[in-house]
């Protein structure tokens, strides 16, 4: 008998002014899952036969063990002491979301590859525990968060012992590259402590949407990390806690305070030392302003780059046309995309 079933999970943005590594927002850029598991049907290699369309699909492995969504499903269904997909499982996955722009791609495969774990195994797990499984993988809880529950989101990680927290046989979904999945000892992997992360939901005016400006060069996480200090100042911490406390509050009201949310957006942690990965991103946060563009909110580096976020609530295309004018005078293309808050994150849709 055979069933099918949909996933769709949104991209995201982290960090959104001085919120580095703490909120994230989900956006409508979605990855999408067609499966069907046929179980009259046998033959396909690892049980599990895979189709890639979108962004990078040529490059993405087919192989159950070797692709980030696939390998996430796996540890899922190990973990409740299932070693392979049921046979036959075809999936069809469809991405539009760019790859390392910025826009969570990561981490919107790995909750689509455990939403895909508790479907074909039928766990019927919530949101919050299969949240746990995504933070075994991908540890900065910002963007997976926002993609599992939607909307704008604040989150943190919660102190466990390092013993709960070993990644033995977890596919490492940002620490190596692929095809690596940690130690392949044949032994059930370590199952999620409960409530690893936490997170809580803002509001979000229904004025406001985001303008990303996306350039045509990746730009991995580890390399945007890399230029960041080990040790910041207390000031500039401090500049960014201040910002944050206000921005999570300015960015529900309506109408929307343009002067409030530009000052709220401004960042001392991350973005000033990602200056010399990104051409031209000083000169676009100084340049263009609510003053200079009526309608523009506030802009800044959407997650580690290069993909620049602006949120506004019209002239939107004169916005990112500015932008656009900005970056080709350092040579570099882009293309933008008109976005809205993905409000419900990740959704599973079961076909009768």
């Amino acid at each position: 008998m055979a069933r099918s079933f949909t996933i769709k999970v949104p991209c995201s943005s982290a960090n959104i002014g001085p919120g580095f590594d703490v909120v994230g927002l989900a956006l409508s850029i979605w990855l999408e899952l067609k499966v069907t598991v046929d179980d009259t049907k046998s033959g396909v290699e690892q049980n599990c036969e895979i189709k890639n369309i979108g962004e990078g699909a040529a490059d993405l492995p087919t192989l159950a063990d070797r692709n980030l969504i696939t390998r996430t499903a796996l540890y899922v269904l190990k973990c409740h002491g299932v070693d392979t997909f049921p046979a036959t499982t075809y999936i069809e996955i469809t991405n539009p979301i760019p790859l390392g722009r910025g826009l969570g791609s990561s981490g919107a495969a790995v909750v689509a590859g455990v939403m895909l774990g508790n479907a074909v195994g039928q766990f019927g797990l919530s949101k919050d525990r299969m949240m746990d499984y995504c933070l075994m993988i991908e540890r900065h809880p910002d963007n997976v968060t926002a993609a599992m529950m939607g909307g704008f989101v604040g989150s943190y990680l919660r102190d466990l012992d390092p013993a709960d927290m070993e990644r033995k046989e977890i596919p490492l979904s940002e620490v190596l590259p692929e095809p690596a999945g940690g130690l392949v000892t044949g032994l059930k992997p370590p199952e999620p402590p409960y409530g690893i992360g936490h997170h809580i939901k803002f509001g979000w005016a229904p004025e406001i949407k985001a303008i990303a400006i996306i350039p045509d060069y990746e730009l991995s996480t580890a390399s945007s990390r890399s230029v960041l200090p080990r040790v910041y100042e207390a000031k500039d911490m401090i500049f960014n806690l201040q910002r944050l406390a206000v921005l999570t509050t300015a960015l529900t009201r309506s109408p929307p305070d343009a002067d409030l949310i530009y000052q709220a957006m401004q960042d001392r942690v991350h973005q000033p030392y990602r200056k010399t990965l990104i051409p031209g991103l000083t000169e676009i946060l100084a340049a263009v302003t609510p003053k200079t563009h009526p309608g523009l909110l506030g802009i800044c580096l959407s997650g580690a780059g290069p993909t620049i976020l602006a949120l506004a609530t019209e002239n939107f295309d004169t916005i990112a046309k500015e932008i656009l004018k900005r970056f080709a005078i350092e040579n570099v293309k882009c293309d933008w995309k008109l976005l809205e808050p993905a409000y419900n994150g990740a959704e599973y849709i079961e076909h009768s």
